[in-house]
């Protein structure tokens, strides 16, 4: 198999394009054009052919595991789901996201303090924020340190009333409506239950 042309990719910086004699394009890292002396016109033997292949496959699985982690935070499970839809094997799964670590990319402590920040900042209670952490696959062993920077319940609970409020009294089917809205936002009935008490509201009979 010859390389008919190799040139510098215009659209991502450190990848290059080697033009087959097929007409198939292979994109790879300045690495696997050190490593395999890639220029225009060399001569691969199948045996380079394949081994460049499958260079070029890792190192494209990893360029989109880093513009992927750049643009959108994830957990190392969302990741790993990710490479195996991109056609990702077992073992270059575990060397990308092992080498995304490294790199300080992927971190499930910090994504999961992330998480719950951001869902806390939107008025959601604990059972809401252990929701969003189960279905990113953050490891259970990670959430009591991240739930510990979430506001306190009381603080979210009261601003919620407060607004929806705005100083004036509702009645029985408005307050039952409010507490329904704050348990589908995680809050439990207990800390409902204190915050009508905490603002002295007293439902119209």
């Amino acid at each position: 198999m010859r390389i008919e042309e190799l040139k510098p990719s215009q659209r991502v910086k450190g990848r290059w394009l080697a033009v087959l004699e097929d007409g198939s394009i292979l994109r790879v890292g300045e690495g696997e054009v050190i490593d395999f002396a890639l220029c225009s016109g060399k001569e691969l033997t199948e045996d380079e052919a394949a081994r460049l292949t499958a260079a070029a496959h890792r190192s494209d699985l990893k360029n989109k595991a880093l513009d992927l982690l750049t643009r959108k935070p994830q957990s190392r499970w969302e990741l790993e789901r990710k490479l195996g839809e991109w056609g990702a094997g077992e073992e270059e799964t575990e060397s990308i996201c092992a080498r995304m670590e490294e790199l300080g990319f992927l971190n499930d402590g910090s994504y999961a303090r992330q998480v719950v920040c951001h869902y806390a900042a939107k008025g959601y209670g604990v059972r809401k924020l252990r929701d969003e952490l189960y279905r990113r696959g953050v490891p259970r062993d990670l959430w009591d340190q991240a739930l510990a920077a979430a506001e306190a319940p009381a603080d979210a609970i009261d601003a919620f009333l407060r607004k929806k409020l705005a100083g004036r009294q509702p009645d029985r089917v408005e307050l039952k409506k409010l507490s329904d809205a704050l348990a589908r936002r995680g809050y439990g009935w207990e800390d409902i239950r204190s915050a009508i008490g905490r603002l002295g509201i007293y439902p119209d009979e």
